[in-house]
Formats: structure tokens, C-alpha cells, sequence
């Protein structure tokens, strides 16, 4: 099991006889910031960091996720004049935990760091939680809004407040472990945690320090400084209903050891969802003088639709099909799906003839026929570009 403890004091003197190795001829640590539409704050940003970091050997990764508000030109400025700033600019590619992943895996750092670009966090507590790691006294330190001087009242409304506490809790009966704030997307590790827990990661979602932890398969010593949670100056929260729903997504992955992945669960979901559908316009159709065969039909593809438009909002947010792609992408959806059709009644038809029980034979069909779809959709019609 992971240890957790809290620590008060943060000291930042580095010691002599670290028992972690300043490395030399590249930076101690990689700071990796996810951004989208964040322009206005990179600036004042890089200008904190210079500030908080001056005795540390540096440099600050900004992941992109194809910003319109010309976040990428704004880094791309100052990392004309800094070589430590970097950008990574992501096309067609979407999700923070995503981007954080990429950012730390770019890095040649023996320790990295992510934050937000909201300027929300404290860039000041970087210091004390690099010589925690460089001091060997923990694998993970962890900024926390929760702990006893720790607050979260500044940056998030009464109801952002009670979903976060709703959430933590949830997350603290996952992991075994007592994290004040395992939600926290501030937090500084050994780079060599997240390279062997990277095939396992989510790239869906905004929790990337949970599925990290819950991933590991060694135990990670974990202690958290505490800081104050700042109110956002410039932009929005990308924060939306649908993260909840990864979020939910990601907790039944780990609690079945990635048996089921958050995609899979949010397919399932989708196709429960296209069912009633599929009954509720046919039941609508019938009374008006349709055959059945023709209502069916209509109602197939009705659903066929739905799930389609919701799998691509939803499920595939971050390979989002728009445009053209979206109407060539329904054509192969509605494709793969009928091939799923006749696969599932198939195999339900010849557990059937062997005497099976109906309904054994009937889940049996739509257990084949939803891995069909689900495998066939992620490798062709959402494929990463």
C-alpha cells in the first residue's frame, strides 16, 4: 500500500548529500502545464516560475491542446528568448490527462511536476517539493488544498466545493490510502513512476495523480505540503458535467484493475442509452399504420444515429469527428455496427439451437456484439490520427 504523510514545515535548501542526484547537463525538473485558451496567463506564469525557481536548474513544458485563442504563439514567443520554456502543440488531440502525460514523457528530467495554466496553483511551494524528492524522503509530494493549512475556498464555488470533497472521498476508499487530496492535479514525482505505469494511464479525463497511484504497481511514498487554492484571473474552467462522468468512468477502471476501461464504460453507457431509444420510436411509429419491419428499420437507424452522435461527443471527445469526417464517420459507424449484428445474432442463435437457455444465449449475442462494435469503432472509425 502507498504511505502518505503531511508535511508542515517545507524546507527548500537542498542538501549536499542528497540521496537523490542533481543530475547535470540537462534541468533537475520539468514543470509540464496543460493548456487550452490560456494566453492570457503564460506570460505571468513563466514570470512566477523564473521567480519561485531561480537557485533550480529548470525548464517548463506547455502542452497544447490546439488553442484558438493563440496560447502556443504566446510560449513560442518566450521560448524564443528562454530555453526553458518548450511547447507542444496537440492537433486533433484533446484531454488533460492526456496532454500531462505527453508533457512528462518529453522530458529528460529525473523529476517532473504538473500544474495548471490558471494560475490557481502555488508556484512557490515547487521549491519545497523538489527537495523533498531530492532529499529522498518521498516519491510523490503532493499539493494539497485539504490539508491543515491548506484551502480551497478562493478557487472553487460552494458547488464545485461539495462535488471536489464528494470526489476525494470517493477516491480516498479506492486507493486504501489517506491523501488529503488525491484530486489534486498540483503534485511533483520521480519521472520513473510515470514511465512504468505510462500503457496503463487514461489519456480520457482530468485525474491523471489518481490513475497514476492506482496504477502503481510498487508501493510510492507519498507526503503533501499544503497550499492555498487561488481564484482563476484570466479565462474559463474547462471543468464540465462530462468530466464527472469520466471521472466515475476512471474509479470503475481501477476498482476492476482496468478490466473495463473508462472508453468501454462510456460505449456501454451510450448503447444502453440507444436501446431506449431504439423502443421509444418504435413505439412511436407502430400506432400509425407502419408495418413492423418498416418501423423497425427506422428505428434501427434512429438509434444507430444517437449513439453515434453521442459516442463522438462523448465517448471519443478527444478524436471528435467534425465536419465532412463527421458524416463519413457515422457511414463506417453504421458499417462495423451492422457487421456487430451479425455477429451477435450468430452466436446467440447457435447457443440457442444447443439447447442454451434464451436468455444465456440472448447475453451472450450482445456481449459479442458489443466488444464488435466497441473494437472495430476504436480501431477505424475513431482511430488516432
Amino acid at each position: 500500500m502507498n504511505q502518505a504523510t503531511t508535511y508542515q514545515d517545507a524546507p527548500v535548501a537542498l542538501t549536499a548529500d542528497s540521496a537523490f542526484p542533481v543530475m547535470h547537463g540537462g534541468p533537475e525538473v520539468t514543470i509540464v502545464i496543460p493548456t487550452l485558451n490560456e494566453r492570457a496567463n503564460i506570460g505571468l506564469l513563466v514570470a512566477r516560475l523564473r521567480q519561485s525557481l531561480a537557485r533550480i536548474d529548470w525548464e517548463v513544458v506547455f502542452v497544447d491542446d490546439d488553442s484558438k485563442d493563440g496560447t502556443i504563439l504566446a510560449v513560442h514567443d518566450i521560448a524564443a528568448g528562454d530555453h526553458r520554456v518548450r511547447g507542444i502543440r496537440r492537433i486533433a488531440r484533446r484531454g488533460l490527462a492526456g496532454a500531462c502525460l505527453e508533457g512528462i514523457l518529453s522530458s529528460s528530467a529525473p523529476i517532473v511536476a504538473v500544474m495548471d495554466g490558471d494560475l490557481q496553483h502555488d508556484e512557490t511551494c515547487l521549491p519545497a517539493m523538489l527537495a523533498m524528492l531530492q532529499g529522498g524522503e518521498a516519491d510523490l509530494v503532493i499539493a494539497s488544498r485539504y490539508g491543515s493549512d491548506g484551502s480551497a475556498q478562493g478557487g472553487f464555488t460552494r458547488l464545485r466545493s461539495s462535488v471536489s470533497r464528494l470526489a476525494t472521498y470517493l477516491a480516498r476508499l479506492l486507493l486504501r490510502t489517506p491523501i488529503h487530496d488525491p484530486m489534486s492535479g498540483f503534485f511533483m514525482l520521480r519521472r520513473e513512476i510515470v514511465d512504468a505505469v505510462a500503457p496503463r494511464l487514461s489519456r480520457q479525463g482530468f485525474k491523471i495523480l489518481l490513475d497514476i497511484v492506482a496504477s502503481s504497481s510498487t508501493a510510492i511514498r507519498i507526503k503533501e505540503i499544503p497550499y492555498v487554492f487561488a481564484p482563476r484571473l484570466h479565462g474559463q474552467s474547462k471543468l464540465d458535467s462530462l468530466v464527472a462522468l469520466e471521472y466515475a468512468g476512471l474509479l470503475v477502471a481501477k476498482m476492476s484493475g482496468d478490466l473495463i476501461s473508462t472508453r468501454f464504460l462510456a460505449f456501454g453507457l451510450v448503447g444502453s442509452a440507444g436501446v431506449v431509444v431504439h423502443l421509444a420510436v418504435l413505439h412511436a411509429l407502430l400506432p400509425h399504420g407502419l408495418s413492423f419491419v418498416v418501423a423497425q428499420t427506422a428505428a434501427m437507424f434512429t438509434a444507430m444515429a444517437f449513439n453515434y452522435t453521442l459516442n463522438n461527443a462523448f465517448t471519443y471527445r478527444d478524436q471528435r469527428r467534425r465536419g465532412w469526417r463527421f458524416l463519413t464517420g457515422l457511414l463506417m459507424f453504421a458499417a462495423l455496427c451492422s457487421f456487430g449484428v451479425v455477429a451477435g445474432v450468430g452466436v446467440s442463435t447457435l447457443l440457442y439451437s444447443g439447447h442454451s437457455r434464451w436468455w444465456v444465449a440472448g447475453l451472450a449475442g450482445a456481449i459479442v456484439g458489443s466488444a464488435w462494435n466497441y473494437i472495430t469503432n476504436s480501431a477505424i472509425t475513431w482511430r488516432r490520427q
